[in-house]
């Protein structure tokens, strides 16, 4: 049995807000199966300087990453898109063990196949540390804010 994960490939605006909307949503879980189900068995990742091969790879990189960014909250917003490529600029918000808070800025370049699963994924990300004062993400996006650009600042 083949896994789809609708919207499938080839996008129109409509369907890659959609893509992006559920991609944002799954990784606000922090549930790192229930994000790697969203692609292909085989995925590649270039997450920073790390690279990541399949779902069991992904979970391991989830897993680890949540267990140092504590009260992770993501912000994803539309870029551009093709037939099978969506583009996208992120922001979320995190506390790291010792109690800092730190944003985390970032493009991703996305690429699926026709089941809209997602095997290829590329991530370039800063961080800058802020005050916890400063932060502004606090959890997932209420509903009425789908779609709406995350300001940069």
């Amino acid at each position: 049995m083949t896994e789809v994960r609708q919207p499938c490939p080839p996008f129109t605006r409509e369907t890659a807000l959609r893509k992006v909307q559920a991609a944002e949503d799954a990784w606000n879980t922090r549930d790192p199966r229930k994000v790697a189900s969203a692609y292909t068995p085989d995925s590649v990742w270039r997450n920073r300087e790390t690279f990541v091969r399949g779902r069991e790879e992904i979970v391991a990189f989830l897993t680890g990453k949540w267990e140092r960014e504590l009260d992770y909250a993501l912000r994803k917003n539309l870029w551009t898109f093709t037939d099978d490529r969506i583009a996208v600029r992120f922001q979320y918000e995190w506390r790291d063990q010792a109690g800092r808070s730190w944003r985390s800025y970032g493009n991703e370049l996305w690429e699926f196949d026709e089941h809209g699963l997602m095997s290829r994924r590329e991530a370039s990300i800063n961080d800058v540390a802020i005050s916890e004062s400063d932060r502004r993400i606090h959890g997932p996006r209420p509903q009425e804010e789908h779609g709406a650009d995350f300001p940069l600042r």
